[in-house]
């Protein structure tokens, strides 16, 4: 597989990439604590009929930390889009890459082939039990290590971990976040009004994909994309939880490219 790789200049930061494949542009985006490898198992597969691109959000992976500027993630990534000369793309994002999907969806309607959440996450839903944050709380006493190792364990996880393969690869992915959203003040800027209240204006063919095992609120955020979004279908996999893309790729995969087919 030729993977072209590299670093664009966006927005005030280096945005790490990795590009494979011809055809339909199809973008992965990853979730909150982990990066771009967690798109190993759907990476060359889709590049054997789309050009696929993932890449490690600002602050993740290889990519720069984030700087003191106010900035969007959805802005981030149509600066990439430019950089790259890609003119309108797939996008699927799982867990905060789902929400990232969803602002792209709302901001950028004409540059959007479809739109896949995985496991998403909503900005303004207020979740009943479930906080990114709490599991690392106490990361300015504790350390990075310990944040990470709280969060890697937090019951998100726990059907992912069961899974030695996969908890293996999660425990290195994690284990490398910088932390630097735990340690200082965060200056992304939300969608005014928030996107949970435009749902019904996104027009591109929608997939909405959760596990079976994953934790209430993202089951209710599933049911919710799917009950505002006109054209979306919702596919719930058997047997996996937040991570479902790696805990059973063949099915995730088979959900996906059955989606694409028809878009």
């Amino acid at each position: 597989m030729d993977i072209q790789t590299g670093f664009a200049s966006v927005n005030g930061t280096q945005l790490y990439y990795e590009s494979a494949g011809s055809g339909q542009d199809l973008i992965f985006i990853h979730g909150f604590g982990l990066d771009r490898r967690i798109w190993d198992d759907q990476f060359e597969k889709f590049s054997q009929q789309y050009r696929v691109l993932r890449y490690d959000l600002r602050g993740f992976g290889k990519s720069s930390e984030t700087p003191t500027e106010p900035y969007a993630h959805h802005i981030d990534l149509r600066e990439l889009m430019i950089h790259l000369g890609i003119s309108k793309a797939h996008i699927a994002g799982l867990s905060m890459g789902g929400r990232i999907a969803i602002d792209f969806a709302l901001i950028y309607p004409h540059l959007i082939a479809s739109l896949i959440t995985v496991d998403s996450v909503i900005h303004g839903y207020k979740f009943q039990a479930f906080s990114q944050y709490a599991a690392a709380s106490e990361t300015k006493d504790t350390g990075i290590a310990a944040a990470n190792r709280k969060w890697l364990y937090h019951d998100l996880f726990r059907p992912a971990l069961e899974k030695p393969d996969v908890a293996r690869r999660l425990k290195e992915i994690v284990s490398s976040y910088s932390g630097w959203h735990l340690l200082n003040k965060n200056p992304w800027t939300p969608l005014v009004p928030p996107a949970v209240q435009r749902l019904s204006s996104i027009a591109a063919p929608t997939l909405i994909v959760v596990g079976e095992r994953d934790l209430p609120d993202f089951h209710a955020i599933g049911d919710l994309l799917h009950r505002e979004i006109a054209h979306s279908q919702k596919v719930v996999i058997p047997g996996v939880g937040h991570m479902s893309n790696m805990e059973d790729p063949v099915a995730f995969n088979r959900v996906l490219m059955d989606f694409l087919a028809t878009v």
